[in-house]
């Protein structure tokens, strides 16, 4: 099962592509079809969907079906970048609302709260699901992945010494070397974590994706450029469709100043916020004339998010409006914004690079003192953290 080992990749973020300021339609009845998700022809995952949907539909109170199809659901809006699956996931697991649901219901429910950024919902569920079994993986690992979000990292640290005991020597080496990395320790991670898949060569793939991706991104870090490029084409060519990978290999491109391969990556990938905004970015930097439409689309879906509440991807708005729309301002006041809630490395990199466009050292104090404190080990964010101070 997916779900329980790609905890610590990242949390999806994505918005609905809707407009905004139009008057919202009503549809007539309930069973109104407002949009046809994307049907890839014979894709197993989504007959897998509708095999589990015809289940439940004739047994409406399988608690067991309802968790399973909530969790195709997230593996689909995770892999795609596209949250309507979420929608369908939060209607499976409708009957079910009370803390004595199904172990595997909760920590269905627990996903689809992460993803919506429902923080403390979600440690909440994936509590209730330990507190059922102790022994659940991947209860264990979600926790771990939303506690290094707020950057928690004592009590992450606990939830990988935790998994260590019920998870196979690689997800364990995963969840605690992710600690390690962003703490200070980069390069000791980087070969412990080398080592355990070097180890592991039967590795499934999600899991295997996971860890390259991983491993990547340190390389990247420590400016071993030529490890980095190696292991993100690794992973990719695992043919497993993951927004996460996605988007962070266009970032190593992107400031590799390569925006035509970010292009040629992410072409048929419009429908995800995140990967939307740097394929916008990169055509930008070409003067692409799709760039324009493209620029335009996602400020519509940051507003219609707005509209709604659900400003679940404020790192992305930032980096859209100061790279795209220049307007650092905005930029550096939504990225603080989402400081409160999100504090990954990309959340303080839009903040530190506002700061600096807007001339606003004071305003980066919060990231700042993350980045001392955290140990957290980046070339780029010592120089903009210098050229603060």
């Amino acid at each position: 099962m997916r779900i329980a080992i790609v905890a610590g990749l990242g949390l999806a973020l994505a918005s609905a592509a809707t407009g905004a300021g139009a008057a919202p339609h009503v549809p007539p009845s309930d069973g109104t079809v407002l949009e046809q998700l994307p049907v890839k022809p014979n894709d197993p995952a989504l007959a897998e969907v509708r095999r589990l949907r015809a289940v439940l539909a004739s047994a409406p109170t399988d608690g067991d079906t309802a968790a399973e199809l909530a969790e195709r659901y997230f593996e689909l809006a995770a892999a795609e970048g596209d949250p309507r699956y979420i929608g369908y996931g939060v209607a499976a697991l409708r009957p079910w609302q009370t803390d004595d649901a199904p172990t595997e219901v909760l920590f269905a429910r627990g996903l689809l709260r992460q993803y919506r950024h429902d923080f403390e919902g979600a440690l909440s569920d994936f509590a209730l699901t330990l507190k059922s079994d102790p022994e659940h993986a991947g209860a264990h690992a979600w926790r771990a992945a939303i506690l290094m979000v707020q950057a928690d990292y004592a009590a992450a640290a606990q939830e990988c010494a935790a998994l260590s005991g019920v998870a196979s020597e690689l997800r364990a080496a995963g969840c605690s070397t992710y600690v390690d990395a962003t703490t200070g320790k980069t390069r000791a991670a980087y070969e412990h974590l080398a080592d355990v898949l070097r180890r592991h060569p039967e590795t499934q793939s999600e899991l295997r994706l996971w860890v390259l991706t991983r491993l990547a991104e340190m390389a990247w870090r420590l400016e071993d450029h030529a490890t980095a490029e190696r292991l993100f084409k690794e992973a990719l060519a695992l043919g497993v469709d993951d927004n996460f990978l996605l988007a962070a290999y266009a970032d190593y491109l992107l400031e590799r100043g390569r925006p035509e391969e970010v292009v040629a990556l992410l072409k048929k990938w419009e429908r995800s916020d995140t990967l939307l905004l740097r394929l916008a970015l990169a055509e930008k930097a070409l003067g692409m004339r799709e760039a324009g439409p493209h620029i335009q689309a996602l400020g519509e879906r940051f507003a219609a998010a707005a509209l709604r509440g659900e400003r679940l991807h404020m790192g992305e708005e930032a980096r859209y409006l100061l790279d795209l729309k220049g307007d650092a301002r905005a930029a550096l006041a939504t990225g603080l914004e989402n400081w409160k809630e999100q504090r990954e490395p990309r959340d303080a990199l839009v903040v530190l690079d506002a700061a600096v466009a807007a001339h606003d050292p004071g305003a980066a104090a919060p990231v700042l003192k993350w980045l001392e404190t955290s140990g957290f080990e980046s070339e780029r964010m010592k120089r903009l953290a210098a050229s603060l101070k």
